[in-house]
């Protein structure tokens, strides 16, 4: 996950709607099933729906009141968190 992607794709719900992300990775979700896809094309979808989802967390917590920069700061500590495990 990268914090800069997340961030942008947070300001980019704010200005939007969520609902444009979970169409998104719905598609995304979609073309995973396509077979002649590569390891490497693989893994960036991967990584974009990974990073969609972050954003959607992120934007979940500064609905409920979180600051911006402290709920990107709160998950990516979770992300690493659960990776050191």
């Amino acid at each position: 996950m990268k914090l800069p992607v997340i961030k942008h794709l947070t300001s980019f719900i704010e200005e939007n709607d969520q609902d444009y992300i979970i169409e998104t990775i719905e598609t995304l979700e979609a073309l995973t099933e396509v077979p002649s896809l590569k390891d490497e094309e693989l893994d960036v979808i991967g990584e974009l729906i990974s990073n969609m989802y972050g954003a959607l967390e992120v934007d979940k917590m500064v609905k409920d009141g979180t600051p911006k920069k402290e709920a990107l700061n709160k998950f990516m500590g979770r992300v690493l968190g659960s990776i050191d495990k």
